[in-house]
């Protein structure tokens, strides 16, 4: 477990603090199989694949090569405390935030006239810190030679983009300019529905690809497309290799409500409001959008409707911002879209109305509570369920207004009802780090609640706290739906189940259209086909559909809502069948693309192979619970008691050198697993704790100090027919190039080797039946008192110094084994081939242990 530098064809996964899975290893082979060229990739696996590993792999693996020497990390601001933990975590690499509430406090620790970009190896920066013009020209001239982005959608050019959305795209082409960088992109819905959009990433891995349309490209061009793109749904790894991935199972529904009278007569009334403003008015697009997204405000909650229009009295008079708000509308992008907006239709015509507008807000602060708002009521009732059932839940809203609001109303219901639940409200208005911190501190009570809006929704792990999600507010984005629900259903939940339910209003028109037009189409494909939907191609259908079915037809107050349900007439029926079409197109086309980018061609098995060499040689997960517990036990004399879901560790007879390894506590609940179970702190082989504990035994034993372990053992046991004989190695091998030109490397292995039998009538063991031994040989009797171990011991050192020769001849069978596995990987990733140099002889003899049968 002490040993950091593995001989097999991976050169990173001694150094890990987990177990990969056999699938997160696919990216690493695809980036091997570049050779000398950058590695350019784009990972867009589902959500909760483990996208942020599977890019690590590869960054260590070429850290170790010697390939890179340095690498960035550009997020999202509120992703960057989250990316920092996981690569000192999983990675044990310490790396700094590069950000607007960091950058002086870095550039006073540095000495010279150095920019933190040149000073600092490992690197997580925000990129709306970076994006600009005049730091992001410093940035390109000392850019490290790999670059991970994080939910790279985002950085898409799509056409009309916004200012802020160009300058992300203008910072990764020119990144993506210098032919030798290396470039990893990250996203789990790579195509928003827009062709431009998504090629305009592939772009990025090669100037070509740009003009590649996937559903119309060749042969020849799929192939050259694949060495750089990879694309899984869930369901092509859920099993791979019959491994258990630790997905939940996801229980997707939808709850209902009806409005309570005063809300229905207050949405008749601003309905035909807005119908009358907009009449005639068919040349402004924008105005229709506008006007939804005021009725959109309405129905979010009576706190955003009322934000919304006293927003609008305020600004009446002032100069009304034109510009077409489609993408705000369809929830493309959540960074700036938590907050109401303020601007609708012309300043003349609201002014006309501002009593009306008063009046709208008024009431809607006399509907506020449970009592009328029956949307809160059902919320409550749903989330009262859940906590009950031991599930505890983060409900996602559209507006920061609503989710403050929802707040105010539940919480203290819930606080009532529930003995030490937590509920906290997150928005966009919370600076990254107090986000985390709350989250963080929510994991402190057995029950709580998250009400939140979509600065949540991307990218946050939050599958160590919570089982559930409800869309309090409906997303008019299937991305974003999908999205939302991947914050908790993602690798890593330990939960069996999650659940995912979507909350409408029966009555309610708006609702009506996204949920059985749109919502429940992309449900029902996700539930056959096992994949996550686009948005389609022709997105404006949806707002067509909603605009038509609810602002362009007048009717009376009495008969508004029943007929806006009635999508029976040709017309509507037309719309509705074309976003059909539309959806479907998508999901093909979708459908295409992963089974062309699975990688399926990567031989599983392989990979599976190499894994368990290396848990063999270096330490599984197993094996580091059982050196662990039996030392402290045995050795130690420390106190560690086995419960469910993992160990408690007394702290208090810890070793100083071992205690300043962990949190100072009296009882620390520890896992050895991955993912690890809630509360607990998971302990792996590369852990400081364990390479500690490691290194106080080591030294102990060598030094014959107190509190060490056996180099030498006898026991009787009735596993073994006639005397046994097992030998612990410390083997060491060097590596290098076939052709003999480039860097050696020097990798060490822990190896058993044994015999059985009277001498010179010995069967010799290999080394997977001298561990089958050592692993289960228990004493079942004692020693005779008249003998001494020694008396064993000796005679057995004598004789085994005529097997040097033996020795030797196990450390060339293991190099032997070990060309066969790079020559194995070669193969599969092409470049040079290598080979055993030599071991470096004669291997350290560990230890000497002699079972004795009965």
């Amino acid at each position: 477990l002490s040993f950091r530098n593995g001989a097999g064809p991976f050169r990173c996964l001694a150094k890990l603090s987990f177990r990969p899975r056999s699938y997160q290893m696919v990216p690493l082979i695809m980036g091997l199989k570049m050779g000398e060229n950058p590695v350019r990739m784009l990972i867009a696996d589902d959500v909760g694949v483990g996208k942020t590993v599977e890019s690590l792999l590869v960054v260590k693996e070429m850290l170790d090569r010697n390939k890179i020497n340095r690498f960035a990390v550009i997020c999202l601001p509120h992703l960057c405390e989250q990316w920092k933990q996981e690569i000192k975590d999983k990675f044990d690499i310490d790396a700094v935030i590069i950000r607007s509430n960091t950058q002086a406090r870095l550039d006073r620790e540095i000495q010279g006239d150095i920019s933190v970009y040149d000073y600092y190896p490992f690197q997580v920066i925000s990129i709306d810190y970076i994006k600009s013009d005049t730091r992001r020209n410093v940035f390109i001239k000392s850019c490290p030679e790999m670059i991970i982005v994080d939910e790279a959608h985002t950085c898409a050019k799509p056409a009309g983009a916004t200012k802020s959305r160009q300058q992300r795209y203008k910072l990764l082409r020119e990144i993506a300019d210098n032919a030798n960088q290396h470039f990893l992109l990250l996203t789990a819905t790579p195509h928003s529905g827009k062709s431009e959009e998504f090629q305009s990433l592939l772009g990025l891995l090669k100037d070509n690809f740009e003009e590649i349309d996937i559903a119309e490209s060749t042969q020849s061009q799929r192939k050259e497309l694949s060495a750089h793109f990879i694309q899984r749904k869930r369901a092509n790894v859920e099993h791979w290799m019959n491994e258990d991935t630790c997905f939940p199972t996801r229980d997707a529904g939808e709850f209902d409500y009806n409005l309570s009278s005063e809300y229905q007569d207050l949405f008749n009334d601003v309905l035909i409001f807005v119908k009358d403003l907009i009449s005639g008015d068919g040349t402004k697009r924008v105005h229709y959008w506008t006007a939804l997204a005021l009725m959109r405000g309405v129905m979010s909650s009576p706190g955003a409707g009322i934000e919304m229009l006293r927003n609008r009295i305020e600004k009446l008079g002032e100069k009304d911002n034109e510009t077409d708000d489609f993408n705000a509308l369809l929830d493309s992008e959540f960074i700036e879209l938590d907050s109401t907006p303020v601007e609708f239709l012309d300043s003349k015509q609201w002014t006309k109305s501002q009593k009306q507008l008063k009046n709208f807000a008024d009431r809607l602060d006399n509907l506020k509570g449970i009592k009328n708002d029956l949307k809160s009521e059902a919320a409550f009732m749903i989330i009262e369920d859940w906590i009950n059932n031991k599930h505890n839940p983060v409900i996602f809203c559209r507006y920061i207004a609503t989710a403050k609001y929802l707040g105010e109303v539940i919480k203290p219901i819930l606080e009532k009802k529930f003995k030490g639940i937590t509920v906290q409200i997150i928005t966009s208005e919370d600076p990254d780090e107090v986000r985390k911190e709350r989250i963080d501190e929510m994991g402190n009570s057995k029950k709580r609640v998250l009400i939140c809006t979509d600065c949540l929704s991307e990218g946050i792990n939050l599958q160590e706290y919570f089982t559930a999600v409800l869309h309090y507010d409906l997303p008019w984005n299937p991305n974003r739906l999908e999205q939302r629900e991947g914050r908790v259903d993602r690798y890593g939940q330990t939960a069996k189940e999650v659940k995912a339910y979507l909350l409408y209003g029966s009555d309610n028109p708006i609702d009506g259209v996204v949920f059985n037009v749109l919502l429940k189409k992309v449900r029902e494909i996700k539930k056959s086909l096992q994949i996550s939907m686009p948005f389609p191609d022709n997105s404006q259908t949806i707002l067509d559909t909603v605009m038509k079915s609810i602002l362009l037809n007048p009717q009376t107050k009495s008969d508004a809502v029943q007929q806006e349900f009635d999508f029976m007439n040709d017309e509507r029926k037309e719309i509705e069948d074309r976003l059909s079409n539309s959806i479907a197109e998508a999901a093909k086309r979708e459908e295409r693309s992963r089974s062309i980018f699975a990688q399926n061609a990567i031989k599983a098995d392989e990979v599976e192979e190499d894994l368990k060499e290396v848990d063999n040689i270096l330490g599984d997960p197993k094996a580091v619970a059982e050196f662990v517990v039996t030392t402290l036990q045995g050795i130690l004399g420390v106190q560690i008691e086995e419960k469910k879901y993992g160990y408690r560790l007394f702290t208090q007879n810890l070793p100083e050198i071992l205690k300043f390894t962990l949190p100072d506590a009296k009882e620390i609940k520890i896992s050895f697993e991955s993912p690890t179970p809630e509360g607990h702190l998971y302990i792996g082989r590369n852990h400081l704790f364990t390479e500690q504990l490691c290194q106080f035994i080591l030294a102990n034993s060598m030094d014959k100090a107190e509190k060490r372990a056996a180099r030498t053992a006898v026991i009787k046991s009735d596993l073994v027919k006639t005397k046994t004989t097992i030998a612990l190695f410390r083997c060491r091998n060097v590596i290098a190039p076939k052709n003999g030109f480039g860097r050696q490397i020097v990798a060490e292995e822990m190896l058993l080797w044994g015999y059985s039998g009277m001498p010179n009538e010995e069967v010799f063991l290999s080394q997977e039946e001298a561990k089958e031994i050592l692993d289960n040989a228990k004493a079942t009797a004692n020693i005779d008192e008249a003998s001494r171990w020694f008396d064993f011991l000796k005679p057995e050192l004598e004789y085994i110094k005529d097997f040097k020769g033996k020795f030797d001849e196990v450390a060339k069978l293991r190099s032997e084994k070990l060309v066969e596995a790079h020559e194995r990987f070669a193969k599969t990733v092409g470049g040079s081939k290598y080979k055993i140099v030599t071991p470096v002889l004669p291997m350290d003899i560990m230890g000497i242990y002699i079972i004795v049968p009965e």
